[in-house]
This record gives structure tokens, C-alpha cells and sequence, in this order.
């Protein structure tokens, strides 16, 4: 896709997103044309931050090929200095104009944390450090009333945007000048559905 919108960038990862889901996926920029076009450098038009989850492949479930998505993924969706480096990195020198965080349902991460909090089963290793970062939306979720799988999830996706937000000057700023959006986006395992959870800078015209 040619430099384009914050929204048509967004669209685009929709539209995909619904050839997945029905089964009819045009496969796009995956052939060796494209491989020997890109050689020379990358000019991706999202960046996304998913799950590590094996199951949550972004450039299948957004029909998307080579050179498309920077796709950067941590158990959980987790943020640390390295992921804000390399969403910034995305945006500011790579000309990403779109910024999705990528939860999902079923969420292990999400989970052990729950579990952390509700029955006071600590994660052993560095799976510990990936367990407190998910606890404060484990935390703000309850403090909410909220108990449901998904309304968790949805929390920690909408947290994970809003410290991208609070954590990254650079990104603020590109938000606030109309440069790039972000958002936070729910897919659902079975279903094959993403789901918009939260919005900055843009609006789905889909």
C-alpha cells in the first residue's frame, strides 16, 4: 500500500480482516515480485503490537503480505523499553501511520495474571516480569466491577494504548499532529474477528 491516511490504514486492516473471516483472502504481496521489490528497503504502513500467542499471525489475520505490517509481539502484549523503541522506530522512520495494539481472547498472559491476583498463585522465572505487567489492568478491571474474560482483555488492550500513549513523546506527539493513529484491537480466537476496543487519532469509516 502506497504512504497513505491514519484511517485508510485502518480500513485497510479491516477489510482484511473480513476476507479472513469469510474464507475468501486474496493472499496479497506474497509472491517473488514483491520479494525482490522489497528487497531494497521496507515501507510498511501499520505497525502492530500483538500477543506472542501462536495463534495470532497478523499477516493472516489481516490478509496482508511482505512488507506490509511491522509486527512486533510480547506474551501478553506487554510493553517494555525494547517494544516502544521499536513502535517508534516503526512510525518515525519506517512511515508507519497506523499503530495497533492486538489482544485476543484466551489470553495466557492475561490469565496467569487473574490467577496471580484472585488466588495468589505466583508465575516462577521471568514469566513473573510478564505477569506484573498485566496485573495493574487485572487490578483496574476488578476495580471497575468487571469479572467477565473479555471485559478484562478489553481493559488491557485499552491500557496497553494508553501507556504507549503516556510512555512515548514521539508517538503523543505524531497522535496530536494528525501523523499517526493508534488503536486497540480484540480478536476473537474461534471467530476469526477483530474487534475495534479503543481509538486515538482515528475513526473507522468501515
Amino acid at each position: 500500500m502506497p504512504r497513505t491516511s491514519p484511517s485508510v490504514a485502518l480500513d485497510a486492516m479491516l477489510a482484511g480482516n473480513r476476507r479472513f473471516v469469510a474464507g475468501t483472502p486474496d493472499h496479497p504481496n506474497q509472491d517473488a515480485a514483491r520479494r525482490a521489490q522489497l528487497a531494497p528497503g521496507q515501507e510498511p504502513f501499520a505497525v502492530i503490537l500483538g500477543c506472542s500467542d501462536s495463534r495470532l499471525a497478523a499477516e493472516i489475520i489481516f490478509d496482508q503480505g511482505l512488507g506490509d505490517l511491522f509486527v512486533v509481539r510480547t506474551a501478553g502484549h506487554v510493553l517494555g523499553a525494547e517494544v516502544l523503541g521499536s513502535v517508534e522506530y516503526a512510525t518515525s522512520m519506517l512511515g508507519c501511520r497506523l499503530v495497533v495494539v492486538l489482544g485476543h481472547d484466551s489470553c495466557g498472559a492475561v490469565a496467569a495474571a487473574r490467577a496471580a491476583v484472585e488466588d495468589g498463585l505466583p508465575a516462577a522465572g521471568f514469566v513473573r516480569d510478564v505477569v506484573e505487567r498485566v496485573t495493574p489492568s487485572v487490578l483496574a478491571a476488578r476495580a471497575a466491577g468487571l469479572s467477565e474474560d473479555s471485559d478484562i482483555i478489553d481493559e488491557h488492550i485499552r491500557h496497553t494504548v494508553q501507556l504507549l500513549m503516556d510512555r512515548s513523546r514521539v508517538l503523543s506527539e505524531q497522535v496530536q499532529t494528525g501523523e499517526v493513529a493508534v488503536v486497540g484491537l480484540a480478536y476473537q480466537l474461534a471467530e476469526g474477528n477483530a474487534r475495534l476496543v479503543t481509538s486515538h487519532g482515528v475513526e473507522s469509516t468501515e
